[in-house]
């Protein structure tokens, strides 16, 4: 069984920087690939971004290209999230998530390919 635990979410203004963390436990981390998804109030959860088990690779939104960054450490089994120049409609809870595949490049770009599920974390930009 695989377990998520998000990190690093908080309250900061518009303009300013988050680094998110998911630490991930009870599995063989470096095959599986990892993502990052959002649900903001009212609204779905969408895809954030996503990056392959070998690390190579990355996928994004284009709501938060050029602004975010999906990055791995497989030796500390955890992936990060990047988030520079925040926006108010970038507030949500943001949600690790998990899949084991066997090719290491990758990337998993939608909700149903994800099987694995961290507890969220809470992300707000103001005004």
């Amino acid at each position: 069984q695989v377990q998520l635990v998000e990190s690093g979410g908080g309250l900061v203004q518009a303009g300013g920087s988050l680094r998110l963390s998911c630490a991930a436990s009870g599995t063989t981390f470096s095959s599986y690939g990892m993502g990052w998804f959002r649900q903001a109030p009212g609204k779905e959860r969408e895809y954030v971004a996503g990056v392959s088990w070998s690390g190579g690779r990355t996928y994004y939104a284009d709501s938060v290209k050029g602004r975010f960054t999906i990055s791995r450490d497989n030796a500390e089994n955890t992936v990060y999230l990047q988030m520079n120049s925040l926006k108010p409609e970038d507030t949500a809870v943001y949600y690790c998530a998990a899949s084991k595949t066997s090719l290491p490049g990758v990337v998993l770009r939608t909700q149903s390919a994800y099987a694995y599920w961290g507890q969220g974390t809470q992300v707000t930009v103001s005004s």
